[in-house]
């Protein structure tokens, strides 16, 4: 038996969602979409999850809005699959981000380029080519 990817959820956390949700909507060409949760959940809590294929490879998560959690500053690096990162890296700035570094070689595993996003959290863009 295979086993199991080791992350299942990341949660990216925002100060103003509607603007972290342009930004990510921008630079992935994705929709989010409002997460249906149970109602005594959804008290000072706002997510938006990324786009999700049950059957695919890899792990889904959601923007998250909720009190307590500050946007920025964290020790988590969640890094986005692209087909060859410098695309999505040339779209940060104008959707508002800052790239931090630029797509660059990791030998065999690939590249990667480093961004910030509108709420100050940095995240990883990885491709193979």
């Amino acid at each position: 038996m295979a086993a199991k990817n080791p992350v299942v959820w990341f949660e990216i956390y925002v100060n103003e969602m509607e603007r972290a949700k342009k930004f990510y909507e921008a630079v992935f060409k994705i929709e989010c979409s409002v997460l249906d949760l149970p109602e005594e959940t959804q008290e000072n809590l706002t997510m938006l999850a990324f786009p999700m294929n049950i059957n695919g490879s890899g792990t889904s998560g959601a923007l998250v809005k909720v009190d307590g959690m500050e946007a920025g500053g964290n020790s988590t690096m969640v890094y986005f699959h692209c087909d060859d990162c410098v695309v999505e890296e040339s779209r940060v700035e104008k959707a508002g981000g800052k790239v931090s570094r630029s797509k660059q070689s990791i030998g065999a595993y690939g590249f990667v380029s480093l961004v910030y996003d509108t709420e100050g959290n940095m995240i990883g863009l990885h491709s193979m080519s």
